[in-house]
């Protein structure tokens, strides 16, 4: 799995670039959301981010909102998702309201270095690149790269069973390689819905993807007639990011997601969104 741990670091990095859409370059807050001030209304200059948090009373997170199904609309135009329950649970245990700000993903980061808001709740892979310049919370989604078949498909068992086999993927994708390197042979789709398709049809024996990206799938269409065979040993961990610096915010947000989990609320959201849990590592 060595070959397998590196080209999935390699996907971890090149996960901003696939989630980001919408077209405006600046931010836009959600109906009825605010900026956090950096200076709050009667604090001192030496007062943290967290300290303006608790006296202003809300926390203010980034998120796309448009990258279903962690931060969307639904058909009432609400701001939903798997992360925006997550930070409003968050906010709750720091006794503050969650606030959204939406923007596009590639100037979110850019938005949170200028003080737009607090912090960032949108999938944000944990990399040594970004470690290196801000905070990360603990992790609260740990996603696996997985083997994809059919249902009746007894063949495949693990990725080393992918050599000489077709492989629904796009070709320009990480997973591809990852396929390839297993001996797997690709056969060219312009997507995962293609690729799973594919496999439901019986032109092609496998996909691989992360496996939250299938169970998001099966959620959504819980009678396909595919399943996960084999899984990776390490994950690609995403937390909530924060400003270096504001170290007692990011010591309250790990405080408040170790009672969420401990309490079974990262558990549950999990579960509503992708019948199961993937905010614990297997």
């Amino acid at each position: 799995m060595k070959k397998l741990t590196a080209l999935l670091l390699i996907s971890a990095l090149s996960v901003g670039a696939l989630v980001g859409c919408g077209s405006s370059d600046s931010a836009k807050p959600a109906e009825g959301a605010q900026t956090a001030s950096t200076e709050g209304e009667g604090t001192s200059a030496e007062a943290t981010t967290f300290d303006e948090i608790k006296a202003n009373g809300y926390i203010t997170f980034a998120t796309e909102g448009t990258y279903a199904p962690y931060s969307y609309h639904d058909e009432d135009d609400k701001l939903v998702g798997f992360d925006v329950e997550v930070a409003q649970a968050v906010a709750e245990k720091l006794g503050v309201e969650a606030r959204f700000t939406e923007t596009q993903w590639d100037g979110i980061i850019a938005g949170l270095d200028a003080k737009k808001y607090d912090a960032i709740a949108n999938q944000v892979s944990i990399t040594e690149e970004r470690q290196q310049k801000y905070l990360f919370s603990e992790p609260y989604t740990y996603a696996y790269g997985a083997v994809v078949v059919k249902g009746d498909n007894d063949s495949i068992s693990s990725f080393e069973d992918l050599d000489g086999k077709d492989v629904a993927l796009t070709v320009t994708s990480n997973w591809a390689e990852v396929a390839e390197s297993y001996g797997g042979t690709i056969v060219s789709t312009s997507g995962f819905s293609e690729s799973i398709q594919l496999v439901i049809q019986g032109r092609a024996d496998a996909t691989v993807n992360d496996n939250v990206t299938f169970l998001d799938f099966k959620a959504n269409q819980p009678d396909a007639d595919v399943k996960i065979v084999a899984t990776s040993d390490e994950a690609t961990e995403s937390a909530i990011l924060i400003r270096q610096g504001d170290d007692d915010l990011q010591a309250a947000i790990n405080d408040a997601l170790k009672e969420l989990r401990d309490d079974g609320t990262l558990k549950s959201i999990s579960e509503k969104y992708f019948g199961e849990d993937i905010t614990s590592p297997n």
